[in-house]
């Protein structure tokens, strides 16, 4: 799978609602995509009821056609004991095209490429010395 680079066509940064998360979900599981959680109730479980924010990562391709888009989707967490958490998930391409971007000035592009590449580094409150 080649990754997507923030200067690429398909780089896109989207605010998807919690209804958009359960059915990329839902069409995962469906298509059999390992890249998922286990379950909608697996997903429940983590994912706050609330707005997430989705970058593509990766584009999976088969017959010089694009498959799936790896994202990674940055959420509130369910349980409260952490601000938030970042995972993967796969997308069908027509429903990735059909996300409103966020991302459309180039500044934009490479501050949320930034955002997201703290965030799947791992971030940790810090206190200032």
């Amino acid at each position: 799978m080649p990754l997507i680079h923030s200067t690429d066509p398909d780089f896109r940064v989207c605010q998807i609602s919690f209804g958009t998360l359960l059915a990329i979900q839902l069409e995962a599981e469906r298509r059999g995509w390992a890249t998922r959680w286990s379950s909608v109730d697996a997903l429940r479980s983590q994912v706050r009821d609330s707005a997430a924010v989705l970058q593509s990562l990766m584009r999976e391709e088969r017959g010089g056609a694009v498959w799936a888009y790896r994202c990674l989707v940055l959420f509130s967490a369910a349980d409260g004991k952490e601000a938030g958490g970042i995972a993967t998930i796969d997308l069908d391409p027509a429903t990735f095209e059909s996300l409103e971007r966020l991302d459309r000035d180039p500044d934009a592009r490479k501050a949320f490429a930034r955002m997201f590449s703290l965030a799947s580094g791992g971030i940790s409150m810090v206190s200032k010395k």
